[in-house]
């Protein structure tokens, strides 16, 4: 048994999920970078999944026009664990955020153990604010997504943008298996990085909840002088996204207000 789990290997061309269909990839010339499968998917209350409006895009950004990267998080139920989209802002474009998921087939659920034992392949879904976030904050049941703006300056966006672009070129030429510990939604943004960048190791990146806390005890939100506390609470914007729903401006909607915009 031990042999035969060893021998499986990950793959990109199952019979994925509509979501998770398209693996991102990458095209990079000078300034230009041209990011192919970015999804923009189509939602509404009778079309929860996006699965009637699959919406597939090319874009091309410029590195020298990014200025920023705001951070999302987003709870589900459980305080001590949940998920980070880091959204890249440019000067002169929308927003490009990027989610590290599980790839799942088609009639296939998660599960935590399964996230242990090669059971699902690890993607990175790059996609617009408003298939991403919006999907979380409006239309999947009992979540929560709270938005910080982070302070890094302009050299180190372009730095994380373009190992966020050399990570997802590698999955798309060679698959890797997610992993609920070394190998999952954090710990692989952590590990795109070489090994003098990194970041200290803290509980927090494993058991994500607080990862906020964190950032704000680093200094690497901007926090419009408040304590931890008063931030987070005023960071919550399902209440702005729901407002803004089918808006083209959603993403400026759900920032306006809020601390260290």
């Amino acid at each position: 048994m031990t042999l035969w789990w060893f021998s499986l290997q990950p793959r990109n061309d199952r019979d994925w999920q509509g979501d998770v269909a398209r693996e991102p990839w990458a095209e990079v010339n000078g300034d230009l970078v041209t990011i192919h499968n970015v999804r923009n998917f189509v939602y509404c209350p009778d079309n929860r999944n996006g699965e009637k409006g699959p919406r597939w895009e090319t874009r091309t950004v410029r590195i020298s026009q990014l200025t920023g990267i705001d951070a999302f998080l987003n709870f589900w139920g459980v305080s001590w664990m949940a998920h980070p989209i880091l959204s890249f802002q440019f000067k002169d474009g929308p927003p490009i955020a990027v989610s590290v998921e599980t790839r799942k087939e088609k009639g296939e659920d998660y599960s935590a153990l399964g996230g242990l034992y090669r059971q699902y392949e690890l993607i990175y879904v790059v996609a617009d604010e408003r298939d991403v976030i919006r999907l979380r904050s409006n239309y999947r049941d009992g979540e929560e997504v709270y938005l910080y703006r982070t302070t890094m300056p302009p050299a180190e966006v372009r730095e994380r943008f373009l190992e966020y672009i050399r990570s997802m070129n590698e999955l798309h030429a060679h698959p890797r298996w997610y992993n609920a510990i070394t190998a999952n939604c954090t710990t692989t943004i952590r590990s795109q990085r070489s090994i003098a960048a990194r970041s200290p190791w803290d509980l927090r990146i494993l058991l994500n909840g607080r990862i906020d806390e964190m950032f704000y005890q680093r200094g690497l939100l901007s926090t419009g002088g408040l304590p931890f506390g008063e931030l987070k609470q005023r960071a919550l914007i399902n209440g702005a996204a729901n407002k803004a729903d089918q808006d083209p401006e959603f993403s400026r909607r759900i920032r306006t207000g809020l601390p260290g915009f």
